[in-house]
């Protein structure tokens, strides 16, 4: 039986570790004993044990009586109506929704444009029937979701109250209100936390200690991750990249202090930019041309990468974590941002090695959504490891 080998991790993550390890090989096989996961995964007998009465307590598997070589044995295998859960990612202009399994299997999703200045009533009307139509793709009911994560480029105080300055209308966002409206528990999870949470779980920040992750997109912001777990700081505004200054003659920013890097890469900066050569445009707008290869558009994209990449720079000779990702809109033109931004961070001399300190993200389009997937299933779940702390 070849053998199911899981990603290296820190000490407190190891026992999800392990599980996920014990869910791999049961995706896997099927239908497995507890004596063949214990071959398959190298843990031992207790351990697969402990974790597979873990995992049956909350609905991820079932187990029933079987019989090897003339022994009662334990068959293992995936519990078909495990708890779905649902990752929503609400943007200044889109909409990112997956829907995923007890085991954050993605099993439908869907991205919806949003129009500009959408309100939070209509726009959750518009996500509560998303979510329906995405369980009856599955042929599961609203009944079956166990919770919806969303993540939004706002700050989430404690309580679960927001702040959602960056989107108009969404101010003072109740989540108690929200939850009523789809009749389903919800987790509000800041969108730069979200998408750390998602690459330190599921993509290139998986098994590393710790680690920054940059969202590039109307604004800048940034989350760290220790020991596998998201730190979100002890004040909503926590990670704000974005608010670092870089222009001490610069422009006021919203925030009232002058030259924040947001004032000179934002959706508005760019947009202004381009405004003579290219009359009015949006961030979107912008990073479609920019992916598309308009000269001018790919310039202002480079440009916002070598800003970003000297604020990064600046946070990571600080803080010196072992790797760094991305996110965000920006980061979605590719090597027209992220290009400048290496190069930026390349100059620093007490970095590490770029090639070595910087990796591609696993999920640079819907990050956001599965890192709310995440920290609802957690909830859900009761699963301290990988949550968002703070």
């Amino acid at each position: 039986m070849n053998r199911v080998v899981g990603a290296p991790g820190s000490q407190p993550s190891l026992r999800e570790a392990n599980s996920a390890r014990i869910v791999e090989a049961v995706k896997a096989y099927g239908r497995i004993t507890q004596v063949e996961l214990a071959s398959a995964t190298g843990l031992s007998a207790a351990t697969v044990s402990n974790i597979v009465k873990q995992l049956l307590e909350q609905g991820v598997v079932e187990t029933s009586a079987t019989t090897r070589s003339g022994r009662r044995a334990q068959l293992v295998s995936l519990r078909p109506s495990s708890a779905l859960a649902v990752g929503m990612h609400i943007g200044r202009r889109s909409l990112d929704l997956v829907l995923a399994d007890a085991t954050l299997e993605v099993v439908a999703s869907t991205r919806m444009p949003l129009p500009a200045d959408h309100r939070s009533d209509t726009t959750l009307d518009r996500a509560a029937l998303l979510v329906a139509d995405l369980a009856d793709q599955v042929g599961a009911d609203m009944e079956q979701i166990g919770g919806v994560g969303l993540a939004l480029p706002s700050s989430v105080g404690r309580g679960g109250r927001t702040g959602a300055f960056q989107l108009p209308g969404w101010e003072e966002l109740d989540v108690d209100e929200l939850s009523a409206r789809i009749q389903r528990r919800v987790l509000v999870v800041k969108e730069a936390d979200a998408g750390a949470l998602a690459e330190s779980r599921l993509g290139a920040l998986r098994g590393v200690e710790g680690a920054l992750y940059v969202h590039a997109s109307h604004t800048t912001e940034s989350s760290l991750v220790l020991r596998g777990v998201v730190h979100g700081g002890f004040r909503a505004g926590a990670g704000a990249l974005g608010h670092v200054r870089v222009d001490a003659a610069g422009q006021i920013c919203r925030c009232g202090a002058r030259g924040c890097l947001n004032t000179v890469v934002s959706g508005e900066a760019l947009a202004e930019l381009v405004r003579l050569s290219h009359g009015p445009m949006d961030l979107r707008s912008i990073v479609k041309a920019a992916r598309d290869g308009d000269p001018g558009c790919r310039q202002v994209v480079a440009d916002a990468g070598s800003v970003i990449g000297t604020a990064l720079a600046d946070l990571a000779t600080v803080v010196a974590p072992e790797r760094i990702t991305w996110g965000g809109e920006l980061a979605t033109v590719g090597e027209a941002f992220v290009g400048p931004l290496r190069d930026a961070m390349r100059s620093r001399p007490l970095l590490p090695p770029v090639e070595e300190l910087l990796a591609e993200p696993a999920f640079p389009v819907d990050g956001c959504a599965r890192g709310a997937l995440v920290a609802i299933h957690d909830l859900i779940n009761a699963a301290p490891a990988g949550s968002v702390e703070g």
